[in-house]
């Protein structure tokens, strides 16, 4: 990180006690963004963006909860198990963070270069947060996700482009994000599956990153 061009900023927020976003801001003003859960995570993946010939891209990276219990995360972030939890976490997400990020650092801009991303629990909140918001998150990339959330018997019109990635190694999760990719496209949506050498955690999640904005954004 030390040889990072762009700078890392973060803020705490009164939701659940002081919830951290961290928020990688490229060195050139950004052509596009990536709302993402899991921010402790993927916030920290601006170096690969900055090694890649893809626009400058901000990551807004909102952590997940300090909870060990690890369904206390899946219930924020799936809107399968506790709809009052998702939807006071929907609210920050949707609401208060992107409120924050155009007053702070004046981005406000439209579906077409906005993407939401989550890996593992926060891919199932990437695709609920795109299906329920497609105006705002024109994009969704999704790594290996949980199972909790399943996709709906009618999908709603329209629907955001999507790329997902799993791994072979991950067979569970292979076949989460298989089922997501078929419905989809079934409903008429824009679909990449991609599948990677790896298991639950790996590396490829990072590594298919730049490749998934430079599908939504360009390079």
């Amino acid at each position: 990180m030390d040889d990072l061009a762009g700078e890392l900023v973060t803020e705490s927020f009164e939701y659940d006690g002081g919830r951290q976003v961290t928020v990688y801001v490229p060195a050139d003003p950004p052509e596009a963004v990536v709302f993402a859960g899991d921010g402790q995570l993927i916030s920290q993946w601006g170096g690969r963006l900055e090694a890649a010939e893809v626009p400058p891209t901000m990551i807004v990276g909102a952590h997940r909860t300090d909870a060990k219990d690890e369904m206390a995360r899946i219930k924020e972030y799936s809107p399968s198990f506790d709809e009052e939890l998702f939807a006071a976490h929907e609210k920050f997400f949707v609401e208060d963070v992107r409120r924050w990020v155009t007053r702070r650092f004046g981005v406000a801009l439209p579906a077409e270069r906005t993407a939401v991303c989550g890996v593992s629990a926060s891919g199932e909140l990437s695709l609920a947060m795109g299906i329920r918001h497609p105006d705002i998150y024109g994009a969704v990339f999704c790594a290996s996700p949980g199972g909790g959330y399943q996709p709906p018997t009618e999908l709603p019109s329209p629907l955001p482009r999507t790329y997902l990635v799993a791994g072979t190694l991950e067979p569970w999760f292979q076949e989460n994000a298989a089922r997501w990719a078929d419905a989809l496209r079934d409903a008429g949506a824009d679909v990449v599956m991609t599948e990677r050498v790896g298991d639950h955690g790996d590396p490829f999640w990072a590594e298919e990153f730049p490749l998934m904005v430079r599908w939504a954004f360009g390079g």
